[in-house]
């Protein structure tokens, strides 16, 4: 039970002549609200961690998306750069790599 007052809604009032034959009289000032709840669950309650777990998921998505993007533009950048270096040698080792015909 929130308790807090809803905005638009205000503190129920006790009118200034019933306050003041209470507190002449000695006798207590008894306040009735009519508070309903409604019936069902929630929605906000229940909608927020859908909302967060799917921004979580979509991030995760978009990180898979852009793992899978570097690591195809770096493929394709080791595919130039040996393409056009042509032979590998160290130390007397040549390796080709490609060969054109």
């Amino acid at each position: 039970m929130d308790h807090h007052t809803e905005p638009g809604n205000i503190a129920p009032h006790i009118p200034a002549d019933a306050y003041r034959r209470a507190q002449a009289t000695g006798q207590p000032v008894v306040i009735v609200v009519h508070d309903t709840h409604p019936a069902g669950i929630p929605w906000r309650r229940v909608l927020v961690p859908f909302a967060i777990a799917g921004a979580v998921v979509a991030g995760g998505w978009g990180l898979v998306a852009c793992l899978c993007l570097l690591l195809d533009a770096a493929a394709h950048t080791a595919t130039v750069i040996v393409g056009a270096a042509g032979p590998l040698g160290v130390g007397g080792i040549t390796l080709k790599v490609f060969s054109k015909k």
